[in-house]
């Protein structure tokens, strides 16, 4: 059965059975219920392309994202791409990644918005200063942000609490009598960055320490930054007698580096990283500032945008979730 002979059998017009189909409000809901219990009872089934047409919708939303080598290889990533696409599917869209080239990333999104190709994005890795998310707001094109911006306040976001993560590591480190404590960090462009470190610097001065400059240190967010930055730390003297590390990808080099290194984790020195490590090296139990339920944040998210689509406001779709630490055999008590 067609839109036109549903309409006929219904005896109402095609304008008034597509409206009620698609959830317009200006259809009361005594006859949206009477069209979707007549589409359903007929097997009726709506043309994609025509209801594309009709209310200016794809059905789809993406993420255009500037893969690192390491990016298909990191469960986290997986597991919120998962959530997000199972949050969509069950809502009867879809969810597209577009790998692009940094330099190209900004076109993209301009290209996506103009053609209207997508019905919202999710903008990953948000930079302090981030040209996507002004490009977005400037277009009035719905998206969700994969962490805050400088002007968070004026879009949809889900984020994890930065500052309270650093903390709890900056804690527990602290209570076993660590003082020369190291920040290996990502580049404080990326607002996630910039929010630890200064949640980092900002919880050594209430303790009364100030850290070695030698000991703060930006590093690629991939294992070779992290096992560079290892180094780095290794050979500044006095060295660090915990680091803690704000990247799981990081994390992985810099423990290859300790191990490389002979450095005995959890005694010679203490080791903090931010994100579970599935593949970390030697079976080693990494303290870990957790974010738990990776897929729950993806499903979050793809919620998110299903809401932005059906009118609710951006400045309530601002999602903050609470991280964790796990304890593990990399921290202990700091040497004599």
């Amino acid at each position: 059965m067609n839109l036109k002979a549903l309409a006929d059998a219904l005896g109402m017009s095609k304008t008034t059975v597509s409206r009620a189909l698609n959830g317009y409000p200006e259809v009361s809901q005594a006859t949206r219920e009477r069209v979707l219990a007549a589409a359903a009872a007929s097997g009726y089934r709506a043309n994609p392309v025509a209801r594309h047409l009709a209310v200016g919708r794809s059905n789809v939303f993406g993420i255009i994202y500037p893969l690192l080598p390491a990016d298909l290889g990191d469960p986290m990533f997986l597991e919120v791409v998962g959530g997000v696409s199972a949050a969509l599917e069950a809502a009867g869209m879809n969810f597209i990644i577009v790998p692009v080239s940094t330099a190209n990333e900004l076109r993209s999104y301009e290209q996506m918005v103009a053609g209207h190709r997508v019905d919202g994005l999710i903008v990953s890795r948000t930079q302090v200063d981030d040209p996507r998310i002004t490009y977005l707001l400037d277009a009035g094109f719905p998206f969700v942000a994969h962490g805050r911006t400088a002007n968070a306040a004026a879009h949809a976001w889900f984020d994890h609490d930065n500052a309270a993560g650093i903390r709890l590591a900056l804690d527990a480190l602290l209570a076993r009598g660590h003082r020369r404590i190291a920040l290996l960090g990502s580049p404080v462009t990326l607002n996630f960055a910039r929010q630890r470190r200064d949640s980092f610097v900002a919880g050594m001065a209430a303790a009364g320490l100030r850290p070695d400059p030698r000991h703060v240190i930006e590093a690629a967010v991939d294992r070779r930054g992290g096992y560079e930055a290892m180094q780095r730390l290794l050979a500044a003297g006095p060295r660090p007698t915990a680091v803690i590390v704000d990247s799981h990808l990081s994390g992985v080099g810099a423990v290859r580096a300790l191990l490389d290194a002979g450095v005995a984790i959890g005694r010679d020195m203490s080791l903090v990283v931010w994100g579970r490590m599935a593949d970390a090296l030697a079976g080693l139990d990494v303290a870990t500032i957790d974010q738990p339920d990776a897929a729950g944040a993806g499903k979050k998210m793809g919620e998110m945008l299903l809401a932005l689509q059906n009118g609710v406001p951006a400045a309530q779709l601002q999602v903050e979730w609470q991280p964790v630490l796990l304890p593990g055999a990399t921290v202990g008590p700091a040497p004599d």
